[in-house]
């Protein structure tokens, strides 16, 4: 390729390449625990900046395989400016994305504190939520212990149905002296010898999951777990990603990678990542009904974060078409609970359930009660009270104060996680461990955030923050 000594030409001032060779030089790479290896050869080993400047450039650009990456490098005019002409092997780009996940993590922070040093943060409202990514691994290739039981029932079945053939064939030759083909016998025999090798197979695997705890193997990749996505689509092998997302600019200020498919354990964790990343004296949290769990609540109210979580809707009572919890009206001030008949339910005792403190509460005037129908089958309806309760009581007052609280939610965080999985294709990593997804997962919100602020501000002054 002829190209002129100066590239300068080829690459404009509002280009974003310019963003990523700014925000690179800006980086204390070997403070951040960046190294550089060096080659088989002896040669010193390529600058880690310059390798942070190729997968920037590709992440920004849909270019995550390293071997595209390779022939971008001496076809791509931004990115031959970007690396002064050199040209990387695509195993030299690999390994250093293998070998540098954490700091390349800390890069995606520093980002996120860069937006905090331009003002773009300034906002106190955050949308927690969490998706499921794909992983490197085929559903075929994941195994829970109750599909391990149905594989060896089936296999089990199999072999019995083989057997029963050959044994049938040993009676019709001692009955007529007939043997039957030779080769349907073969066939019957390697199906036979295909299904022990299957059922050792599984046995294995059920073996590893013994010794490890584990109730899911996955053999592609170790670390993917099989999980929900909604009830009405099918489930993903793959990681649970959490966001918390600014709700003024839509920035990405903390985000997690996960092996467990639900959310309700994620709430603090991800609330006081996002406090700590905006560094913000308050800071309120919106999160879906996936995150309620009253420890968690209460861990953010400890935290000085305010959060809204709907209920979800689990009343046994308003399932049979009687009073929920929610009709008695608690006095704090007396310490009752009034039913809705008027009567008075005052506090027994207190006990413990699943590891917390629980007052409960009733009345001795149920069984003269005329709607004791819509109430309670039982002798008298009793009403349980977490000793933290005014803490869940306060959470839902905020909601019905303001419920449109929840659609700034949606509009918030469900936009980012759209906008990355479309970037990423249909298998949406490219590695394999948890290590090294979070690595991926850290490159990608990194350059979705780089494109939102060079949206917002544009290429020119982002670059002049860089330098200032």
């Amino acid at each position: 390729m002829l190209l002129p000594e100066c590239l300068e030409d080829y690459v404009g001032e509002d280009s974003p390449v310019r963003a990523v060779d700014g925000f690179i030089d800006m980086l204390d790479l070997a403070g951040l625990g960046f190294q550089s290896s060096p080659a088989s050869t002896g040669r010193p080993g390529y600058h880690p900046g310059l390798m942070l400047r190729i997968y920037l450039y590709g992440y920004l650009n849909q270019i995550q395989s390293s071997r595209r990456l390779e022939r971008e490098c001496g076809r791509n005019l931004e990115l031959i400016w970007l690396t002064g002409r050199l040209k990387l092997d695509f195993k030299t780009i690999a390994d250093f994305r293998k070998d540098n996940g954490p700091a390349i993590r800390k890069v995606c922070q520093q980002f996120v504190a860069l937006c905090r040093d331009i003002n773009l943060l300034d906002g106190s409202l955050v949308a927690i939520d969490g998706s499921r990514f794909k992983a490197v691994n085929a559903k075929a290739k994941n195994y829970t212990r109750g599909k391990l039981r149905q594989k060896l029932g089936e296999i089990d079945k199999a072999v019995e149905r083989y057997l029963g053939e050959l044994d049938r064939a040993d009676e019709v030759f001692e009955q007529t002296g007939t043997v039957l083909p030779e080769a349907r016998m073969e066939r019957t025999l390697r199906k036979l010898e295909h299904l022990q090798k299957e059922a050792a197979r599984y046995r294995s695997i059920e073996k590893r999951m013994d010794e490890t705890g584990e109730t899911q193997a996955s053999l592609s990749d170790p670390d993917a777990r099989s999980m929900a996505t909604t009830p009405r689509m099918p489930r993903v092998v793959g990681y649970n990603v959490q966001t918390a997302v600014e709700a003024e600019n839509h920035l990405i200020v903390a985000h997690e990678v996960t092996m467990r498919g639900y959310d309700r354990d994620a709430l603090s964790m991800m609330a006081v990542a996002a406090r700590d990343a905006m560094a913000a004296d308050r800071v309120e949290a919106i999160a879906d009904k996936g995150y309620y769990k009253s420890e968690e609540i209460l861990a953010c109210e400890e935290a000085g974060i305010s959060v809204a979580v709907p209920k979800p809707q689990t009343s046994n009572a308003r399932a049979r078409g009687q009073f929920d919890k929610a009709d008695f009206t608690y006095d704090a001030e007396a310490d009752v609970y009034v039913c809705p008949a008027g009567e008075q339910l005052i506090y027994r005792f207190t006990g413990s359930q699943d590891g917390k403190a629980i007052r409960v509460y009733w009345s001795s005037n149920c069984a003269d009660c005329v709607i004791k129908d819509k109430c309670t089958n039982s002798k008298q309806r009793r009403i349980r009270r977490w000793e933290h309760e005014d803490v869940l009581e306060r959470v839902q007052q905020r909601l019905d104060k303001d419920p449109d609280q929840l659609a700034v939610r949606s509009m918030t965080v469900e936009h980012p996680y759209g906008t990355i999985k479309s970037w990423m294709g249909a298998t949406h990593f490219k590695m394999r461990r948890l290590k090294n997804v979070a690595t991926e997962m850290a490159l990608h919100i990194l350059a979705y955030n780089m494109t939102r602020v060079m949206k917002i501000i544009g290429v020119p002054a982002l670059v002049a923050a860089m330098k200032a």
